[in-house]
């Protein structure tokens, strides 16, 4: 049953529909992954997006980031990184005598953080603090980042040379690990029409993508999400997934707590963007694989098999019965 006054949330879908229409410009087909990105900014999280090269990682980014008319960033993660090329650091005013702040790339709304495996953990761990207190240290000083913020960052999961496998405390800041694979045949000759149409270049298509929101339209999409309705059963269906992951054969590591968080949350995003104000079981199981598959650790047996974790979750979701009341 829906609760009354929903004009909030229909005008947010609208908003929604309007935002993934501009995306639409530049980026062909890929409506999965276009998705599960819209539902993590509107949940306020962080994103991992995985997949070959050429397959518009960073047209899907840099697409968002115009039509939402928000100050962006990119660093280009390299192994000679340092964390302060991140977040900032201090310098020696002559004039003064006095250290002045720099700061660094991450004083954005969206950042992207391009090949971010090929960066060593230290460097890595310099996200930490920005993505899950939104804020940096530097010389004693706490500096808030602008709101809305959030990291949307790639990498390729073929190449291991030169790369620097994610550590788990920094994945887990991730709110989705989306995988994006190769498009249709259909929609891979539209990308090829829409790329070399009047163009000599690989500059980016992103002449036709419109600004649709601003900052405040974003953080009025996330205060709707944080406020939808969820009943105490979709939450304990998400505690349920999440801790069977926990003891299910073939993983050796199951999801923390903060996996049932991103499946709350999630739901809450999914809801908004279908016009609803309530969250519901099939909203969970909808963003169950991107919220877990970077929360889980298979089993060496399960690697011998070829399994993977998408196998193995989407096994552990049919094994827990959604309640239906």
């Amino acid at each position: 049953m829906e609760l009354p006054d929903t004009d909030p949330i229909r005008r947010a879908a609208t908003m929604i529909d309007s935002l993934r229409g501009a995306i639409a410009h530049a980026m062909v087909g890929q409506a999965a992954v276009v998705e599960q990105v819209l539902v993590a900014l509107v949940a306020s999280g962080h994103v991992l997006i995985e997949g070959v090269p050429g397959l518009g990682k960073t047209l899907l980014v840099r697409a968002m980031a115009q039509a939402l008319s928000l100050a962006h960033s990119r660093i280009q993660f390299t192994p000679d990184m340092m964390p302060s090329d991140i977040t900032g650091h201090a310098v020696l005013d002559p004039s003064t005598r006095e250290l002045r702040i720099v700061r660094g790339p991450v004083f954005t709304h969206v950042l992207l953080a391009d090949e971010i495996n090929r960066a060593p953990a230290k460097t890595q761990s310099a996200l930490l603090e920005v993505m899950q207190e939104y804020q940096v240290t530097l010389e004693g000083q706490t500096l808030r980042l602008p709101k809305p913020f959030t990291v949307l960052a790639t990498q390729n999961p073929v190449e291991t040379e030169g790369t620097y496998p994610l550590p788990e405390a920094q994945l887990d800041r991730f709110m989705f690990k989306i995988e994006i694979d190769y498009p249709s045949a259909a929609d891979e000759v539209a990308v090829v029409v829409r790329a070399t149409a009047d163009q000599a270049g690989d500059e980016l298509p992103l002449a036709n993508v419109a600004p649709c929101m601003d900052g405040n339209g974003v953080l009025e999409l996330q205060q709707l999400a944080a406020r939808q309705r969820v009943d105490e059963h979709v939450v304990d269906y998400a505690v349920r997934i999440a801790r069977a992951t926990r003891t299910y054969a073939g993983l050796a590591i199951g999801s923390g707590s903060r996996g049932p968080l991103a499946l709350v949350r999630g739901a809450r995003a999914v809801a908004l963007l279908d016009g609803r104000n309530y969250a519901t079981p099939d909203d969970v199981k909808r963003i169950a694989l991107p919220a877990l598959r970077h929360r889980v650790a298979l089993a060496p047996d399960a690697l011998l098999e070829g399994r993977t974790a998408n196998d193995l979750l989407t096994e552990v979701i049919d094994s827990i019965p959604a309640p239906r009341a």
